[in-house]
């Protein structure tokens, strides 16, 4: 840091400099990450309450029961779309985002597992799940054991059957994949799961507010939430496709008690208790207040809309992209997600020709290929986005060997 303070101007000049070398959040050029909408009302209700809730704390919901109260109500609604019975609202709290959710779910698996005498239980769960269940793993000392998918890149159940055991204390399914956007077979591996005495997590934290919203809207969606016996734990991200800015996901557990393992309580200091629901202690109110804001505002026919208009697009692209020899989308995916890959090309190379032209593809591992995770504001480049991928398709050269990274 200099000596001298600088005025506010140069530095906002600045800040407006280094940002302008970034990709635009709201150009509609990325694909995943973010999430925005393209409906203007929507984030100007954003800034708004970012506006007003900037400096507020939801550490402590006694001195902010207001606070507190909305986000009982965010956990209430994603607790409706899961179909959590109605007496059951409070087995579940906010966190800053699906990796938090997944670790708060894992620790609860973990305590539980250690309540019946397991010391080191074990998490099973698909190749495609997300990082978070290994860094949980990582964390809170547990084993993580991987199922294999099957040729239609959903957990296979055989497979998971044969790696199962005593010491299992949460089977997770997805609903949807990040890497594929492909449900996982939720009936089956939540059965399985209660074969063994073992959790459920359903991982919908892309999933969570695009499926409910398909199902009202006539879509044939495969059973995957608090409907399916045996499902204990579901995350949902509302700062995806619930469409308010970063900080926002809800753990929801069938069980009201379950939450308490997930709570830290320490009172031997000289400021009395101290107790949280999740790893921060100091959070910033202002993603739950928009997460509140957003969902009143738009209730269930606006998201409905919403997603109807994103699917609209998905379908179009999806078309557009298998009329381009040589491209095939990965497997059978539900919703606004579509992994591609090829047997003639080199999908590697494709995405360096779209980062020229401003794209920015993400690219897969397994199998080899790229990824696009759709958001409203697509519909509107969505045309531009197929002439471009057809142009890299038959113009690109060799790989300048980019590698696969999510973070």
């Amino acid at each position: 840091m200099q000596s001298e303070s600088r005025p506010v101007a140069d530095v906002l000049a600045e800040l407006d400099a280094r940002r302008a070398q970034d990709p635009d959040e709201h150009g509609g050029r990325l694909f995943g990450l973010v999430y925005p909408t393209g409906h203007p009302e929507l984030e100007a209700l954003t800034h708004d309450v970012y506006e007003r809730f900037l400096f507020s704390n939801a550490l402590n919901p006694l001195r902010f029961p207001r606070l507190a109260e909305m986000e009982r109500e965010v956990i209430a609604v994603a607790g409706d779309l899961a179909h959590r019975s109605p007496t059951e609202r409070h087995g579940g709290s906010m966190t800053s985002g699906g990796t938090e959710s997944i670790l708060m779910s894992m620790l609860v698996n973990r305590e539980r597992a250690r309540q019946r005498g397991i010391e080191r239980p074990q998490i099973l769960a698909p190749v495609s799940a997300h990082p978070a269940y290994a860094k949980a793993a990582h964390y809170f000392d547990l084993d993580f054991v991987q199922i294999p998918l099957d040729e239609d890149y959903r957990a296979d159940v055989s497979a998971a059957r044969s790696l199962i055991s005593d010491r299992t204390c949460v089977v997770v399914g997805a609903a949807y994949s990040y890497p594929h956007g492909i449900m996982d077979p939720i009936t089956e591996l939540a059965a399985l799961a209660s074969e063994y005495g073992a959790a459920c997590h359903v991982d919908a934290c892309i999933g969570g507010f695009v499926l409910p919203f398909m199902e009202m809207l006539g879509f044939d969606v495969p059973p995957w939430d608090f409907r399916v016996e045996g499902v204990t734990e579901i995350s949902m991200d509302v700062h995806k496709y619930g469409y308010v800015p970063k900080g926002a996901s809800v753990i929801l557990h069938r069980d009201d008690d379950w939450v308490w393992h997930q709570t830290f309580f320490y009172e031997r200091w000289g400021s009395g208790l101290y107790a949280t629901p999740a790893i921060a202690g100091a959070r910033a109110a202002a993603p739950a207040v928009a997460a509140w804001a957003v969902m009143q505002h738009l209730g269930i026919d606006g998201y409905k809309n919403i997603v109807a208009e994103l699917l609209s697009t998905t379908e179009h692209l999806r078309r557009g992209i298998e009329a381009i020899d040589g491209l095939e989308i990965v497997g059978d995916p539900i919703g606004p997600l579509l992994a591609l890959q090829s047997h003639r090309i080199d999908l590697y190379a494709v995405a360096d020709v779209m980062e020229e032209k401003g794209w920015y593809l993400n690219r897969n591992v397994e199998p080899y290929g790229l990824h696009l995770m759709l958001s409203p504001a697509h519909r509107s480049v969505v045309d531009e986005l197929l002439a471009d991928l057809a142009f890299a398709v038959a113009h690109h050269g060799e790989s300048k060997g980019v590698a696969a990274r999510y973070a």
